[in-house]
């Protein structure tokens, strides 16, 4: 089932297009990674699905119903510009969101007390947000954002300020989010990231969508049947098609296109010039992906 359904969003803002007729579907307990370079739409997108502006036109679905206010508080929304009140104490300032969001001010408590201890961070209870650091605060604002429970969780760059250890921590609890059915929409530059966690991809260039898909399927079409290939002791020169030979600690490395032979059929043929070391599929990443797609529009 889909959880959010976008249809044919546009938004201008002046002579500027931010969004040109997007389309995107969001299934239901999945990690949807939206992808794209600055200033490409993604934070407009954003935006609009938390009804902080309006489309000029399109409509945007969260469970089969037109987006309404109702729906705010079934999501929850960590924008890359941080938002925390700097001289509240930190339990206050949960308590404060967690409220807003509609918690009781008994359950609020309760999910204060069991964030701040999940997180490791009780000691932080009383301290104001001006005296922690620029880690300890993105904490604060996850908390704030997950507190509630959402349905829909919209992280735009969640690692964004932590080091690598807690980066890993918030990195796991959004695992942990998923696997109880929460559904994450999530905006970052950090391809790491997006291999790591996302289930489905979608990309957004000069405010138009230029990919979309499962992870696995977005990488399957971007194979080029392209093999590295690591040779040891080499008996005789290596033919005009095993182009590109590098020598290094006795062996040679090279990339060969499989063409209309079948992988066996071509590792046979490596066998008679040399030891087959290695011989594996150079399948792109989507970092690589993404710098590919970038550069195909540019000349759109």
């Amino acid at each position: 089932m889909d959880i959010l359904k976008i249809e044919g969003l546009h938004k201008k803002y002046g002579a500027q297009s931010a969004l040109t007729d997007v389309d995107l579907v969001v299934p239901k307990g999945c990690i949807f990674g939206l992808l794209g370079p600055n200033g490409a739409g993604k934070t407009t997108l954003i935006r609009i699905v938390n009804q902080i502006i309006d489309a000029d036109s399109g409509n945007v679905s969260v469970n089969g119903e037109l987006l309404a206010p109702k729906h705010i508080k079934s999501i929850g929304y960590l924008p890359e510009e941080r938002g925390l009140y700097k001289r509240m104490k930190v339990g206050e300032q949960l308590l404060y969101f967690a409220q807003l969001k509609g918690l009781s001010s008994h359950a609020a408590k309760g999910k204060v007390k069991y964030w701040l201890e999940k997180l490791e961070i009780t000691a932080w209870v009383d301290k104001k947000i001006e005296d922690l650091s620029k880690g300890m605060a993105q904490k604060i604002q996850f908390i704030s954002t997950v507190i509630h429970d959402p349905e829909i969780l919209i992280l735009d760059e969640p690692f964004s300020g932590f080091d690598p250890v807690n980066a890993e921590i918030i990195k796991n609890v959004i695992l942990e989010l998923k696997e109880k059915g929460t559904t994450v929409m999530l905006s970052t530059h950090r391809m790491e990231s997006v291999e790591l966690l996302c289930d489905h991809i979608a990309m957004i260039n000069k405010s138009h969508k230029v990919l979309d898909g499962p992870v696995h399927q977005v990488k399957d079409e971007a194979r080029s049947n392209t093999f590295e290939v690591k040779l040891r002791a080499v008996h005789q020169p290596l033919p005009e098609k095993f182009t590109g030979a590098i020598e290094m600690a006795g062996m040679v490395r090279f990339d060969v296109s499989l063409g209309d032979d079948a992988p066996n059929d071509l590792l046979k043929e490596l066998m008679g010039y040399g030891e087959v070391v290695s011989f594996s599929e150079k399948i792109p990443s989507i970092e690589e992906i993404f710098i590919q797609k970038v550069k195909e529009s540019e000349y759109e």
